[in-house]
């Protein structure tokens, strides 16, 4: 295109120059259409993030106790680990967004921006050559044009002067004339083509130089530009998938995640959950005894039924139920001492509360010791503070202590009738946690007494032994020394023969062991079993050869040998 001349050449390169500058309107387009691209899938992103959150916040647990309820279960808390990822993988997706808005959306912006006023540039200084080459143009045509009228002019001029002179009846002087005006004519005529010989010298010298010189060099920095933009779309393009690279590591983390939380699945382990959250206490019925109707006597249930009820109970649907079909009507929070439960239930409810109580009064004594050295620092430098301003809370505080130490007593009472009245083992009176009180006060007398029936509720019969138990104050002191309300373990291993292993166990929380009976255990420490758990709460275990104690079975995870006897008990 470079080597073409004049005539249509022109047109030719006008064509050029006009498909040239589509061309790149057309590569700024795709690069928009491009960009619009990403910033669509950005939002896809971001609205796949959004809705992945929501998802694992709506079936997040509620702050409710079936919550509590359901964190015991090894699935439960592996779903709740599962949608935790999941709301990590949620916030991966968001950084994709963010990164494709930063690194390539907000680059390929400014770059637009920079690429129109470049090419803006570029095709200006363009039109401003093709402009001054046609102006040239124009100038040689028109010096072209006169040159030859002129030359026209000149012969016409020459052919009348010799039809003058040739005419015989023409005056000299009129020769004269036409001969002068030839002469002029022909000087005309000269001049132009000096004119018209300039004009195209020069012309050629400029258009040598447009075509040579300075269109490609416009075409130059357009083909450099075109191929900046095809670069950038290309490294936009990497980045766009360099951007999901970026995330699979952690998202991989989350998928691991999710794949651990569902192999720490145990069935075992929730199955036994389900036993020890649901085990009543209760013994078997025995043999219902045969009632002869053949006989004139009157029908009377069995003593050893457990569906017996009381005279002063009305006659309900459940009667002659035995204790495993017979429904708890008792909804709700029931009564404080929690008699609407069956024995087990209603022990495990009883020592819970006994722990809350226990820790609140453990805030409260702080508390006091620590207003209490606030008020020794008062005392010895009054400028700090009054030390009477500190009493009225120490007082309020030890009539706090003085209120939960009654109900830590009330409940004591409470959870003693339920031992009792558990059926006979072993080791049927042990039990975990130390129930510490400050005031060995008497056991109040409005301690449930009344004696359990099937179904979980009482009789109202009077248990002798409670009662006789709760009149009694073998202290009368008014402030006795503080002594622990909990029963010691027998020594009921003691010169035992040492009793075989039956299972290994794992700590899954450090344990203490205060009592006579029981043994010290660190997180995650393996211990042999020597005695499963009977119903109470505890199972027998052995360090070595010298140490060996109980510990609770909430706070270990058995493993029985396959001959060693079930942990199954009534439910």
């Amino acid at each position: 295109m470079g080597e073409e001349r004049m005539g249509d050449c022109w047109s030719s390169t006008k064509d050029q120059f006009d498909n040239l500058e589509k061309h790149t309107q057309w590569g700024i387009e795709y690069l928009e259409k491009y960009s619009k691209f990403v910033k669509e899938r950005s939002e896809i992103e971001t609205s796949y993030a959004k809705q992945i959150r929501n998802l694992s916040k709506k079936y997040q647990p509620k702050k409710n106790s079936r919550e509590e309820e359901e964190s015991k279960y090894t699935f439960c808390r592996a779903f709740l680990t599962t949608l935790n990822e999941l709301n990590d993988y949620a916030g991966q997706h968001e950084v994709i967004a963010e990164n494709l808005t930063s690194q390539i959306i907000s680059e390929l912006s400014r770059y637009l921006q920079e690429l129109k006023s470049e090419r803006k540039s570029h095709f200006h200084d363009g039109r401003k050559a093709q402009q001054h080459i046609e102006s040239l143009w124009k100038q040689l045509e028109s010096s072209k044009r006169r040159f030859e009228r002129d030359c026209k002019e000149a012969d016409r001029a020459q052919q009348y002067f010799e039809k003058m002179d040739a005419d015989i009846n023409v005056t000299k002087a009129d020769v004269e004339k036409a001969r002068q005006q030839a002469q002029m004519r022909h000087q005309m005529a000269a001049d132009s083509k000096s004119d018209y010989s300039a004009y195209l010298q020069k012309f050629n010298q400029e258009q040598n130089e447009h075509y040579f010189t300075v269109i490609p060099n416009i075409f130059q920095k357009l083909q450099d530009m075109e191929e900046k933009r095809i670069e950038r779309i290309g490294v936009c393009m990497q980045t766009f998938a360099d951007v999901d690279r970026q995330v699979l590591p952690i998202v991989g983390k989350c998928l691991d995640g999710m794949t651990k939380a569902a192999e720490s699945i145990e069935p075992k382990t929730d199955s036994k959950q389900v036993v020890e959250s649901y085990k009543s206490g209760f013994e078997p019925p025995g043999d219902v005894e045969f009632e002869d109707y053949g006989q004139a006597m009157k029908r009377t249930a069995s003593e050893t039924s457990l569906s017996r009820e009381t005279k002063e109970k009305p006659t309900g649907k459940s009667k002659g139920k035995l204790w495993p079909f017979i429904k708890n009507k008792n909804k709700g929070s029931g009564p404080e001492d929690f008699s609407h439960l069956p024995p087990e239930q209603r022990r495990k409810k009883l020592q819970g509360k006994l722990d809350d109580l226990n820790k609140d009064i453990q805030k409260e004594m702080d508390q006091r010791d620590a207003l209490t050295k606030m008020k020794d620092v008062y005392v010895k430098n009054p400028q700090m503070g009054d030390p009477a301003s500190v009493d009225p809370r120490l007082s309020e505080i030890g009539q706090n202590i003085e209120k939960l130490q009654s109900e830590v007593q009330k409940f004591e009472g409470w959870l003693a009738e339920v031992e009792e009245r558990m059926p006979s083992k072993s080791d049927t009176h042990r039990r975990s946690g130390l129930y510490e009180t400050q005031n060995n006060t008497a056991v109040s007398n409005n301690c449930a007494q009344d004696r359990e029936s099937p179904d979980g509720s009482y009789t109202e019969e009077q248990n002798s032994e409670t009662q006789v138990k709760a009149n009694i104050n073998p202290n009368p002191n008014p402030n006795p020394v503080p002594t622990s309300s909990t029963p010691e373990f027998d020594d009921e291993f003691d010169d035992e023969e040492t009793l075989p292993t039956i299972g290994t166990c794992k700590a899954l929380y450090p344990f203490e062991g205060h009592n006579e009976g029981t043994i010290a255990v660190a997180e995650g420490e393996l211990l042999y079993v020597i005695e499963e758990d009977k119903g109470d709460g505890w199972t027998r275990v052995r360090r070595n050869e010298d140490e060996e104690g109980y510990v609770p079975t909430s706070y270990v995870e058995v493993f029985l040998e396959t001959n060693a006897k079930g942990a199954m008990t009534y439910i």
